[in-house]
């Protein structure tokens, strides 16, 4: 079959909020070809006609120079942005780079490396369990969903972020290694994202600084949980003639065992700022089972949404729930669809539950606020979660502020004899 003309022409040029990051404008009866080869080189859709660049190792215009090159050589029109140009030809180097041995070419190749983990954790390739901050900088323990080496010890941010060379079998082995290395300083799930990963992801979802300052203030507050609510509600948990077992490891932190062996929920009592993991739930296929899903939730979650996933785990429905978008649907939330997830916001702004099908840690997303980067509290859910538990927090979330269209609202899940009632939410002032 014979190849469509390369008739489209590409204009490449700096991002105006972002140094280095490229734009490709795109134009012209076969652009969507075009588009198609920038992606194999890293670019990502921000609109019908616009493509960005956005990397971590700061090599946006040595790589766009590559896909310039392929362009020309497949037949498109290429234009590149005199600034842009000038960043090319300008060779550069890290300032007080922590190898110093590497040429030039060694140093890109790391960067490469890094950047290559970092797209791995964020398209559900690597999936991080744990991570922890060794007194010089972020370390982690996660496990490839394919591949050979799949259970892998990381080290180090951003551009500097390498795989260890040790190589575990098993992702028990993994953790294992990674707990007796680091103790008392593991915490559980990926790291916070740095500063520049995070500017990188809006640059990637298409949300320049100037527009996220504008749309970051919701139209009304989010539900967050008050200072002690967590606490109160594990003291409860434990003190109700209940099915669970408390353990306490250590001062920072409680695990709480239930008597079929097959659920763990882990509290961190040290959690306070916003984006501190303070719970981790997880289920088991047997008492000594694989993992089928696992759920992070930070310090400001509110307690009802915490009260529902316990009592799933505590007393699962006999019957199937809704599906969770119809939950939301007749709960009058705003749907929307992008490439990669699917998003459902409150009627207020201030609640936004997320889908990300191709995803493995993060595949569903609850969060307070209209932004995931600056989110009063947010629940991560891995793939495996019961749809029903699903539908369950997405009705709880929806009463958290029923809209005034829904015909009834829906109580919160009755406290059943086994668990504590839900806590009412409040606002959390962090430290």
């Amino acid at each position: 079959m014979p190849y469509a003309s390369a008739d489209a022409h590409v204009h490449f040029a700096l991002h105006p909020d972002h140094h280095p990051a490229v734009i490709a404008t795109t134009t012209g009866p076969t652009a969507d070809a075009a588009r198609s080869h920038l992606h194999d080189h890293g670019f990502r859709s921000t609109g019908p006609t616009t493509m960005v660049l956005a990397r971590i190792d700061r090599e946006e215009p040595h790589y766009t120079a590559q896909a310039a090159e392929q362009l020309q050589q497949l037949g498109f029109t290429t234009e590149i942005d005199p600034a842009l140009q000038e960043e090319i030809d300008t060779e550069w180097t890290w300032a007080n780079y922590p190898m110093p041995w590497c040429t030039r070419e060694e140093i890109r190749e790391v960067g490469a490396e890094a950047q290559r983990i970092h797209d791995d954790i964020a398209e559900g390739r690597l999936v991080i369990h744990l991570h922890a901050h060794d007194g010089h900088t972020t370390v982690a323990v996660g496990s490839y969903t394919t591949g050979v080496r799949r259970h892998v010890h990381l080290h180090g941010e951003n551009h500097l972020r390498q795989k260890t060379d040790i190589a575990f079998g098993t992702e028990a082995e993994a953790v294992a290694e990674f707990h007796r290395l680091y103790s008392v300083a593991v915490r559980p799930g990926p790291a916070p994202l740095t500063d520049l990963e995070q500017a990188v992801c809006r640059l990637l979802a298409g949300t320049t600084p100037s527009t996220a300052e504008e749309t970051s203030a919701p139209s009304a507050e989010p539900p967050v949980a008050e200072l002690g609510e967590h606490e109160a509600f594990l003291a409860a948990l434990f003190d109700e003639d209940c099915q669970w077992e408390r353990y306490r490891p250590s001062d920072e932190t409680t695990i709480a065992s239930h008597e079929s062996l097959t659920v763990r929920a882990e509290f961190d009592h040290e959690a306070r700022h916003r984006t501190d993991v303070a719970w981790t739930v997880a289920e088991y296929d047997g008492p000594v089972g694989e993992r089928l899903w696992h759920a992070t939730l930070t310090a400001g979650t509110p307690g009802p949404l915490i009260h529902t996933i316990l009592q799933h785990l505590d007393a699962p429905p006999l019957t199937t729930a809704d599906h969770p978008d119809d939950v939301l649907h007749e709960a009058a939330w705003h749907p929307a669809s992008h490439p990669a997830r699917t998003t459902w916001a409150a009627p207020d702004g201030t609640m936004v539950f997320e889908s990300t099908p191709h995803a493995v840690a993060d595949r569903w997303t609850l969060y307070g606020g209209e932004d995931l980067e600056r989110a009063a509290w947010t629940i991560r859910l891995s793939a495996g979660v019961p749809h029903d538990l699903l539908a369950q927090l997405a009705e709880t979330a929806a009463d958290l502020f029923p809209s005034p269209t829904r015909p009834a609202p829906r109580p919160l899940p009755a406290p059943i004899s086994r668990l504590p009632a839900a806590v009412p939410a409040r606002h959390f002032r962090g430290r």
